[in-house]
């Protein structure tokens, strides 16, 4: 038997004094408690990786007869999904052999992953060398350098560009010695990351009783993960991605071309190709969703559930709010709460930012200098 920390048995009817009962008449009827896991004592901050709360949204469950629920994701330690692909990449690279001690982790990215490797790199003995482009927020970069990360910026440019912030960190791990790069995108123990966790911690929390999971895609690496895991559990589920604007991947998997079409500010994601990590990844839908959807759902979130969340997390919600109408009442669908808007302060929470870009201004921003 298992019991939670006060000595109550998982799913364990629970029997409530007479006292209680009148006290508190919501207690009369016998009722079963239910954890999604024990609460246990950790001795290293590598296993606080992963099996994060999972959470129903009440306005966009409200909003379309359905159940929405959110992966609480800014759980981990590095507060963002990204440090279940850090910690996997990084485990890889030793069982292979790439990784000696002392060396150097080197990645390029939008911020998260870099994050995950700096925390996961510090708890291994490992130095890390963090490639950016300049255009990501500041609060990033702040944590990336207090983390002990080196940091290096490089301005922003096309994948086909040499100076990409992707191929510049290619060159300086193949430049420094004992060195791994990371390689977040083609390196498919990210995906694997989200097919052994990600997907079963969804599959386990919501009983075996889901019916579609969205997300957008950067690396690819947790849609295609968590699709490919809950198809192995049940074909039936409808994987879709959740794509903004300024991507190419909606055309891709509605037409079969890659193309893009308009832009988005979203940090960490959106793709113009198909990576190693979504190569075969089960998607049934798409959806195209705007930085204004995005943000409609950002604001509630904070208003109504008192969620921070940055843009990818309010695009990934408009994704499930759009698939659950399309799968019609009743039915329960999944999404990813990526991060946490903390690390968004400067841009996304920042009146002159916002009209900069011409978005529209939380209400209780409107007045601030």
């Amino acid at each position: 038997m298992r019991l939670c920390r006060h000595g109550t048995a998982y799913g364990a009817k629970v029997k409530i004094p007479p006292f209680a009962r009148a006290a508190f008449p919501c207690l009369a009827k016998p009722r079963r408690l239910r954890y999604a896991g024990a609460m246990l004592l950790q001795t290293d901050s590598l296993a606080l990786i992963g099996n994060t709360p999972l959470m129903r949204l009440t306005g966009p469950s409200q909003e379309t007869g359905c159940d929405i629920f959110a992966k609480c994701e800014f759980a981990n330690p590095g507060a963002s999904v990204k440090d279940r692909a850090a910690l996997f990449i990084v485990n890889d690279a030793e069982e292979k052999g790439l990784l000696k001690p002392g060396g150097t982790i080197v990645e390029g990215t939008a911020g998260n992953t870099g994050i995950g490797l700096a925390l996961v790199a510090n708890a291994k003995g490992y130095k890390s060398i963090i490639v950016m482009p300049e255009t990501q927020s500041r609060e990033k970069m702040d944590t990336l350098r207090a983390l002990g990360a080196e940091l290096v910026t490089v301005p922003a440019a096309p994948y086909s560009n040499p100076g990409h912030f992707v191929h510049t960190s290619r060159r300086i791990a193949e430049e420094t010695e004992n060195a791994v790069w990371a390689n977040q995108f083609d390196n498919i123990a990210n995906r694997k990351a989200h097919i052994v966790g990600t997907a079963e911690e969804i599959w386990t929390q919501m009983e075996g009783r889901i019916d579609g999971f969205t997300c957008a895609a950067g690396t690819g690496g947790t849609i295609a993960g968590v699709g490919l895991g809950l198809k192995a559990k049940d074909e039936a589920i409808t994987i879709a991605l959740s794509d903004p604007y300024g991507a190419a991947l909606f055309n891709y998997y509605a037409h079969g071309e890659l193309k893009a079409e308009g832009s988005s500010v979203a940090e960490g994601i959106g793709q113009g190709r198909i990576t190693a990590n979504l190569e075969g990844a089960p998607i049934d839908t798409q959806f195209r969703i705007s930085d204004e959807e995005g943000l409609y759902w950002v604001r509630r979130l904070l208003a109504e559930e008192g969620l921070c969340m940055g843009l990818s997390s309010g695009i990934n919600v408009a994704g499930a709010v759009a698939l659950a109408k399309q799968l019609g009442p009743g039915k329960r669908v999944a999404t990813i709460l990526c991060d946490t808007g903390f690390r968004y302060l400067s841009t996304l929470y920042n009146r002159q930012w916002l009209e900069s870009k011409g978005l529209t201004v939380f209400p209780w921003l409107a007045q601030t200098v």
